[in-house]
């Protein structure tokens, strides 16, 4: 809840500073589409004092960590949500969740380049947290499910999870960049592409 402070400049409640920061970053990032702003900026642009942000996040680095891990918390979200649509079928699960990452990223994709960039695990370790590993899990657990139905071929599933996210994520970035021109690789390059990882997974 915000209250007008008697200099006239708005004040908040303690947990309420926090998500106004973050929530301000978060449209920074979105509409400036990097995060080359500084914590001052982020202070102007929420209308609270220059010293705030500080309170809970002591430099810009802890800021990108928290906003990198926030984009990790959403990509689990919308990963679950995609399998969760046919629970039946590892098949069709895998497919509708590649293709629900590589639109995360898409309509995201300052966030995206974010959660993978050198600034955002600077001083922290987003890559190994548990916000970070749980979206990874949604994808362990379909390789999981897959072997033990004898439609995916048995190899370490870390190794097999190495492969489709190295595949998804180029995919992802090479469509935000619009690197995959139809004259090179087709007119639905992104659905060919996963056609075949899927075809390398499955048992013959």
């Amino acid at each position: 809840m915000q209250k007008k402070s008697t200099s006239g400049r708005t004040s908040y409640h303690h947990g309420d500073l926090r998500r106004v920061v973050l929530d301000t970053a978060q449209a920074m990032l979105a509409e400036d589409r990097n995060w080359q702003f500084t914590l001052r900026e982020v202070a102007r642009r929420a209308g609270v004092s220059h010293a705030a942000p500080y309170k809970h996040f002591p430099d810009k680095a802890s800021l990108l960590a928290e906003l990198a891990m926030l984009g990790f918390d959403r990509l689990r979200e919308v990963l679950a949500a995609a399998v969760a649509t046919h629970p039946r079928s590892v098949r069709k699960a895998f497919l509708l969740a590649a293709i629900a990452y590589v639109r995360f990223g898409v309509e995201q994709p300052a966030l995206y380049r974010l959660m993978f960039s050198a600034e955002a695990s600077r001083g922290a370790d987003v890559h190994l947290s548990e916000r970070a590993l749980n979206a990874l899990g949604v994808l362990l657990e379909l390789l999981q499910r897959g072997q033990q139905e004898g439609i995916f071929r048995r190899r370490p599933v870390r190794g097999q999870a190495a492969a489709c996210w190295a595949q998804v994520h180029g995919l992802t970035l090479l469509t935000i960049d619009g690197l995959l021109l139809p004259e090179k690789v087709g007119d639905a390059p992104v659905d060919a592409a996963l056609a075949t990882l899927l075809e390398g997974l499955e048992l013959p």
